[in-house]
């Protein structure tokens, strides 16, 4: 690892934990309703918005109509999406003239943007008009962000407050969240993001003529899009002549800057932010890279200012940064190493170091330590967007994001689903000392009791389950072997990342997998919903019980949660309990691949 490197992750860190506390600090003043400053110049939209939907902000919820009103405005925001673009044919804003989208890819996109996952079957900038971008996906990516951020909110609240039987109000929850702290920070890194020359027009895809023509094999596709398969199941193709290029362009900035800011993920161009209209400069990939944790990481300290006691918050944080640290030193060493397989002889082979490392699948202008920075921090985060390709990491360099993801994306997460799923751990990780002292739980003075712990085993359980049944009907059915472009080891770490991806609400794929098929597409698409709302409603059910808990003194056998011993307790729940089921899946992936690399020097 170059000196340079090093000051350029230690950069990033300083900023990130910098912004937590400014940042964390504001959004507890927007959830408990008090000024913000924004609130001067928006409150009379907040005030309408309500008046027009028929909203009584002062009406608190219970837990269940809460969940309610979130899964039918979820499920409403689903159809929405999907409708339009089976038919954003006929509709406008489309200079390309793109037709409608096919049915299972339809499903699979909708319920990935309304799950805050964003996983992407297509490319972008052959597939979805700029209607479809801004009125279906963009839109998305606000009100799913204020979603996951919304049930955080609910949680806290029912630490917080004290026999209660409500946990706050969904539709103002998801208002102040959308109005006072998205949109504007949207718009601040949107208006940056075009200042480093990311696109945001609505004119037509640019044409430019070749210096020279080529010939090249080009796919055959069906009405749908979809290669065609020959008599072998190999995809066909035509031999065509390459003379004119056509630059695709369009309202990408606004996109980009809450697809990062919301941990959606996903990405304008089929490149994502490795395009260089996404991410043109070393500035623009800092200020996205940024983006993407920056909220996840300020929910904790808002969870602290929330609670009364700033210190559960900065434990929680630690907590999560000890890990992050951790897994990207391992990747930026990983892929700095580099493995590459070498002939010797006719018929032996051998591993070699590769000089300079692993620059397959980077971005030059970026190099390993960035690249390995944002693999990192994008599956910390439900976000999923790349600016290199994973399926080209090493081994080593591939597990850490796949591990990240299957951690349960709680370093530091998506927003909001990231600080419900690291309380979960902690109320875990009580419950575990609590055991080994002979005392009923306690975390944040509320007892933790049999209640809680089943709510808080389906939130552990619920994912892992998906991912391991996922994978292993996957490879098992022809359907889903025949879309491996690799179908020995790597090719198993390629549908185990996706389904470790679509469960976990991340989005980010090892690619080589073709996923724009009517099997995954449908298989991925359902288990998107279930590991998004399979583990809210438990949280919200977990924040109406403890709502209605009395406070608790602390005594003398209280574990004190706020210590630097808590932290290991945490740490070591979160690997042990989080990501200890995966260990078996990733023995058959990555870590055999890593093995055979080893065998073969």
């Amino acid at each position: 690892m170059t000196a340079n490197g090093v000051a350029q992750l230690l950069v990033y860190l300083i900023v990130l934990v910098a912004l937590a506390k400014p940042l964390g600090a504001f959004m507890a003043r927007v959830y408990e309703g008090r000024p913000c400053g924004i609130d001067r110049a928006l409150g009379w939209l907040e005030r309408l918005i309500y008046r027009l939907a028929g909203v009584r902000p002062g009406a608190d919820m219970g837990w269940k109509t809460y969940a309610v009103a979130m899964l039918l405005f979820n499920a409403a925001g689903m159809l929405f999406v999907y409708t339009l673009q089976r038919v954003q044919g006929g509709l406008p804003f489309n200079p390309q003239g793109f037709g409608a989208v096919s049915a299972d890819s339809s499903f699979n996109t909708a319920a990935s943007f309304a799950t805050n996952t964003n996983w992407q079957g297509y490319a972008g900038e052959s597939t979805m008009s700029y209607l479809t971008q801004m009125l279906g996906l963009t839109v998305q990516n606000f009100v799913s962000a204020a979603t996951g951020m919304a049930t955080v909110v609910a949680l806290i609240r029912g630490f917080a407050r004290r026999t209660a039987q409500t946990i706050g109000n969904f539709w103002v929850d998801l208002t102040r969240t959308t109005l006072y702290i998205l949109l504007p920070l949207a718009l601040v890194l949107a208006i940056a993001l075009v200042s480093q020359g990311v696109v945001q027009t609505f004119g037509p895809y640019a044409k430019a003529a070749v210096v020279q023509a080529t010939q090249y094999d080009e796919p055959v596709t069906d009405k749908d899009g979809k290669p065609v398969l020959d008599e072998k199941g190999q995809p066909k193709t035509k031999e065509s002549t390459l003379g004119e290029q056509v630059i695709a362009v369009g309202p990408a900035a606004s996109q980009i800057a809450i697809k990062q800011l919301g941990t959606n993920g996903g990405g304008f161009f089929n490149a994502n932010s490795a395009h260089p209209f996404e991410n043109p400069t070393p500035l623009s990939n800092l200020l996205e890279v940024l983006a993407i944790l920056v909220i996840p990481a300020a929910l904790c300290y808002t969870f602290g200012v929330m609670v009364r006691d700033t210190r559960q918050g900065w434990v929680l944080l630690a907590a999560m940064t000890v890990i992050f640290v951790a897994m990207l030193a391992t990747a930026v060493v990983a892929e700095q190493r580099g493995w590459v397989f070498v002939k010797q002889g006719v018929d032996h082979t051998a591993s070699a170091l590769q000089s300079g490392g692993n620059m397959e699948g980077k971005e030059v202008r970026f190099g390993i330590a960035n690249s390995a920075l944002w693999a990192t921090a994008t599956t910390a985060a439900s976000n999923g967007s790349v600016n290199s390709m994973h399926d080209s990491y090493t081994p080593i360099g591939g597990l850490v994001p796949m591990w990240m993801i299957e951690l349960g994306e709680v370093v530091y997460g998506g927003v909001g689903s990231g600080l419900y799923g690291m309380v979960v751990f902690a109320i875990v990780a009580v419950f575990v000392a609590g055991l080994m002292v002979g005392r009923t739980p306690e975390y944040l003075g509320k007892k933790i009791e049999a209640y809680e712990m089943k709510m808080a085993s389906l939130v552990i359980l619920i994912v892992p389950a998906l991912v391991l049944i996922g994978t292993a009907i996957a490879v098992l059915l022809p359907a889903g072997r025949s879309s491996m472009a690799n179908p020995g080891i790597h090719g198993f770490s390629e549908v185990l990342y996706a389904f470790s991806s679509g469960s976990n609400n991340n989005g980010s794929a090892f690619a080589g997998l073709n996923a724009n098929t009517p099997f995954y597409n449908t298989a991925i698409g359902l288990v998107m919903l279930f590991g998004r709302y399979w583990l809210a409603i438990p949280v919200l059910a977990m924040a109406g019980s403890l709502a209605r808990k009395k406070l608790v003194p602390p005594g003398l056998g209280t574990l004190a949660t706020h210590t630097p011993l808590f932290v290991v307790l945490l740490v070591g729940t979160v690997i042990l309990v989080g990501a200890l089921t995966y260990v078996p899946a990733l023995a058959l992936g990555p870590i055999a691949e890593h093995l055979t690399l080893v065998m073969a020097k």
